[in-house]
């Protein structure tokens, strides 16, 4: 039996962002124009204020306790994510590295694309090794957005 399941769709400067969580954990974190049919609970709350926050410059890090649904593969993936610290970025070849798994460089951006908590689990921070923009499930104009928000940022 799944465990009971609660939603909160609110405003940012970046579009509408949707949560989800159970009673003990965020489950995912996106932007999406969706209905989101599912009541609130205190996590859901704390999320969108801490999300708010974040895109606000008043936040770095995200203190939320997460339980993202994946493989053990992409939970490794997602763990390497956290660690990336705010204002830096990667790319999908030195993450490979950085795990021991050197030819893994397109698992790994598959794992990536895979993150359902995309602000939390910060995936906005892996680019080309070339500098440039790659994909990203909430669009490219909003990975820029980020990389720009937490670049000005970083320094203060």
């Amino acid at each position: 039996m799944n465990p009971t399941q609660y939603g909160l769709r609110f405003d940012t400067p970046l579009g509408v962002c949707q949560v989800r969580a159970n009673a003990a954990a965020l489950l995912s974190a996106c932007f999406d124009e969706a209905d989101c049919p599912l009541p609130a609970n205190a996590l859901c709350h704390e999320a969108a204020r801490q999300i708010t926050a974040y895109l606000a410059g008043e936040r770095r890090d995200f203190d939320l306790p997460l339980a993202p649904e994946g493989t053990p593969f992409q939970q490794t993936v997602w763990a390497a994510l956290r660690r990336l610290p705010y204002g830096a970025t990667t790319h999908y070849g030195a993450l490979a590295a950085t795990l021991g798994r050197p030819t893994a460089a397109r698992a790994i951006g598959a794992a990536v694309g895979k993150n359902p908590l995309w602000l939390i689990i910060p995936c906005h921070r892996v680019i080309g090794r070339d500098g440039s923009l790659t994909g990203y499930a909430g669009g490219l104009p909003r990975k820029r957005a980020l990389l720009d928000l937490e670049a000005a940022r970083a320094t203060t």
